[in-house]
């Protein structure tokens, strides 16, 4: 019957909780980053709409207006690619973190469990 030093085993999985908090801390810190990205986003959607509402003028010609309302249009389009790929970059960066860190932890407790068996 083999025996089992419980410190070892404590220590253990001391180091899978650690691991386990940085990896929700890395998920809650791009959460944050995400929230500040959409605040910003949000904050430049409120500041163009006021600048288009100050300089519309519906004066000029039908194809002048049009041109002007297709303008706004095109930013307000370009942005929103632009947008969403940001956020889906931070969404994925956030999650590769917290996966490299529970990968790495994995990685660790392996090497532990086999150097134990290669000492008996």
């Amino acid at each position: 019957m083999p025996s089992f030093d419980m410190g070892k085993i404590m220590e253990h999985h001391q180091k899978n909780i650690d691991a386990m908090g940085r990896s929700w801390q890395a998920v809650a810190s791009g959460a944050t980053a995400i929230a500040d990205k959409q605040r910003e986003i949000f904050e430049a959607a409120m500041k163009d709409m006021a600048e288009m509402a100050a300089s519309y003028e519906p004066s000029g010609s039908p194809q002048e207006v049009f041109n002007k309302q297709a303008e706004f249009a095109k930013k307000a389009f370009e942005a929103a690619i632009r947008n969403t790929r940001d956020l889906a970059e931070l969404v994925q960066k956030s999650g590769t973190d917290a996966l490299n860190i529970i990968h790495e932890r994995m990685q660790e407790s392996y090497d532990e469990i086999r150097r134990s068996l290669e000492r008996r």
